[in-house]
């Protein structure tokens, strides 16, 4: 374990400004922190994550476990995407009052909406606890054995520490395992919805738009944080007021242009950076093509019912949001990955460390880790194509079949009588999720769709037969004892026809997957190890993991193919240009039609009268980045983070400087939205407005 002094360096100094990476915020001193102000930053680490004193990080909260957002005002008030936000709006939306369609803007604090089991969390402080976590491991453990060891300390370093009675604890792995650290945060659990703009504007461009440059969608919704009269969290009250938060982001009217300087700020969910070649190889060939041919096969059923019905399209919007976003990721993922010859680098680098291997006379310790990877991942290839098309089948594009894979989690659960009340209350809770939003014949043409693709054996008779495309009728089938309740499931017709399938999930397929996944993650750890000590001048950063991280770059164009080069802004004028009436990708509101001709755009409008609606950077980002706040060079609010460019989503595995860039909605456009177009000025007085271009940082007057 004397290796990790070697990660706690990070790598040696570099001379010139880099780009990529996810940093861990509270060891930014050094390295990163001159990295950054080479690319035009102002801060220090101190200003950016401050244990003692309010900073940066106290402004920017965890949103539902899933996304970033950010505190904007002294009153609480917070910053996300629409689509973070997408499910609260859709709860509270109905025929009478479409929030999806006509949006939400509530003007006075007793019209905020509440909204149950929304959270948001924000971290208080971090510390490496690698050395309790790794007490007593040695390289001689099996894997079981190692992670028994962990787990143990683990919940020993937990009781150990000290918090506050409201703070809570987690400690997450970094570098594959060869690294700990523990997190301390405060989960607010009151957040109330405040603002949102129509579908028209946050979701504009749609899928067609999604993942790609030039976009101009306002993709933000506004909540309030409620905190109890102590100021600490709390669950929903009448009683809770406004939260007072520690730091809020002022945000800066002078906007952004080419070179100027951004961070990201926020909860990055997953990367795989420092995966063999092998791995990315199988990515883009296997695995990438499956999922997304069930995908496509799903959103051809399911845009077709969404344009010809409203009912449909409100039940199913959240829905095929979720699916289709993923469907275009991997096939930009998989352009990304070619166009950047990323796997032939990844072999070149691997043959750079060979040869570094020898150098150093380590070959007895970590000469065979790459010919263990190819074996490893051979023996992988079925069994993942497997695993992978039927978790795209079974669970996330059909919900008939999700709901047969739940019954057989409850049938397992029947062995006594208190596990079988749990999982009987988490089925009907399932139940009530899925049918709040469910229509049985698109579901049932998904089925037949997607059923082909993992077996012959298709048979949507099951539809006419079974108890659960009728909420009601499976309740029914719940009620009563275990063994009454799990007869009457195994006579159901659907669940007659999935539980065979289901069941060589759960007795070979997921056993062999896992068993030869863990192989994998076992190499995976050792070669993160040895990459450090063979090639420690090289930089590394941890992989995302859900963990707050910081990421730097510049606002910057790029050329995604040949003689055609992107600007880094887009403006109004891109949505007028795009309009399409009636259009649900397309269209747009009649009041911004309205604003557009009279270019009233107030304060809003850039140095030569254009409202600019979102930019480009080339910061380091991936799911769990939506609604993270895009920094500038002096710690204001300039951008709203929500989607990458097609080419470069590929930057979960290979970060290309050239061609991966992160695109974000300028605050200037949020502002203009919140401000002209839905009138609730209300608002716009609760925030610090600057200008921190013009030398001095200073409240600007509200009109």
């Amino acid at each position: 374990m004397k290796f990790f002094k070697i990660v706690l360096l990070f790598i040696s100094l570099q001379t010139s400004a880099q780009q990529g990476g996810m940093w861990i915020p509270s060891l930014l001193n050094g390295m990163n922190e001159q990295e950054m102000q080479a690319l035009g930053s102002k801060l220090t680490a101190k200003d950016i994550f401050d244990v003692n004193n309010s900073s940066l990080k106290d402004a920017i909260g965890h949103f539902n476990g899933g996304c970033t957002s950010e505190v904007i005002s002294p009153k609480g008030l917070l910053l996300t995407n629409h689509h973070c936000g997408f499910s609260q709006i859709q709860s509270h939306s109905s025929i009478e009052n479409d929030y999806l369609k006509d949006g939400f803007w509530a003007m006075t604090l007793a019209e905020e909406l509440p909204n149950e089991g929304l959270y948001v969390d924000f971290i208080v402080r971090i510390e490496d606890v690698t050395t309790k976590v790794l007490n007593g491991v040695n390289d001689g453990m099996t894997a079981q054995v190692r992670q028994s060891f962990v787990d143990s300390n683990i919940n020993a370093v937990k009781k150990a520490a000290v918090v506050e009675p409201w703070h809570k604890i987690k400690i997450k792995p970094f570098f594959k395992g060869n690294q700990y650290f523990l997190f301390v945060f405060e989960r607010f659990e009151d957040i109330r919805l405040v603002g949102a703009p129509p579908t028209s504007i946050g979701k504009f461009g749609s899928d067609t738009d999604n993942w790609v440059w030039p976009r101009h969608t306002g993709d933000f919704s506004i909540f309030r944080i409620y905190a109890n009269k102590n100021n600490r969290p709390s669950k929903y009250s009448i009683d809770n007021v406004p939260y007072t938060p520690k730091h809020f982001l002022p945000i800066s009217l002078d906007g952004v242009e080419e070179g100027d300087f951004t961070m990201v700020f926020g909860f990055p969910g997953r990367t795989n950076e420092y995966l063999p070649a092998v791995a990315i190889e199988q990515l883009t060939e296997k695995i990438n093509p499956s999922n997304i041919a069930v995908r496509e096969a799903a959103l051809k059923v399911m845009d077709a019912y969404m344009k010809s019905n409203d009912t449909i399209r409100i039940q199913y919007a959240s829905k095929q949001a979720r699916i289709a976003n993923y469907w275009k990721k991997w096939i930009g993922e998989n352009k990304g990955l070619k166009k950047s010859k990323a796997i032939a680098k990844k072999r070149e680098f691997e043959a750079e460390f060979t040869k570094k291997i020898i150098e150093k006379g380590l070959e007895v310790q970590y000469g065979s880790l790459l010919e263990e990877f190819e074996s490893a991942y051979a023996e992988f290839n079925n069994i993942n194509m497997l695993r992978s098309r039927f978790t795209e089948v079974f669970i996330r594009n059909n919900e008939l079949m999700k709901i047969m894979f739940r019954l057989t989690q409850m049938e397992d659960a029947a062995y006594n009588q208190e596990s079988f009340n749990k999982a009987k209350a988490y089925m009907i809770s399932t139940l009530k999720g899925i049918h709040k939003n469910y229509n049985a014949e698109l579901d049932r043409a998904i089925f037949n769709e997607i059923m082909p693709l993992y077996t012959d054996e298709v048979n949507d008779r099951i539809y006419d037969k079974t108890s659960f495309t009728n909420l009601d009728s499976a309740l029914v089938v719940l009620e009563g004892s275990p063994s009454q309740v799990i007869q009457r499931i195994n006579e159901d017709a659907a669940y007659q026809y999935a539980k065979p399938y289901i069941m060589e999930f759960y007795t070979r397929i997921e056993p062999e997957y896992q068993s030869k996944k863990s192989n994998i993650n076992a190499i995976q750890k050792d070669y993160m190890q040895a990459l450090m000590q063979v090639m420690p001048n090289e930089r590394y950063f941890p992989d995302a993991n859900g963990t707050l991280r910081v990421t730097y770059g510049q606002v910057k164009g790029y050329e995604p193919r040949d003689a055609v080069y992107y600007k880094p802004i887009s403006y109004l004028d891109g949505v007028i240009e795009k309009y399409e009436p009636d259009d649900y990708e397309f269209d747009a509101p009649a009041k911004l039609l309205e604003l557009y001709e009279t270019q009233d755009y107030g304060q809003y409008a850039d140095s030569n009268g254009k409202l600019p609606v979102c930019f480009l950077g080339t910061n380091h980002t991936t799911g769990g980045n939506s609604g993270s706040p895009a920094i500038d060079a002096h710690g204001n609010l300039v951008g709203l983070n929500f989607d990458r460019v097609w080419e470069g989503t590929m930057s979960d595995y290979y970060y290309d400087a050239e061609i991966c860039r992160n695109i974000m909605v300028d605050l200037r456009y949020i502002l203009f939205i919140v401000d002209k177009f839905a009138g609730a000025t209300h608002l716009i007085e609760e925030m610090t407005l600057v200008h921190p271009k013009n030398n001095t940082v200073k409240l600007i007057e509200k009109n």
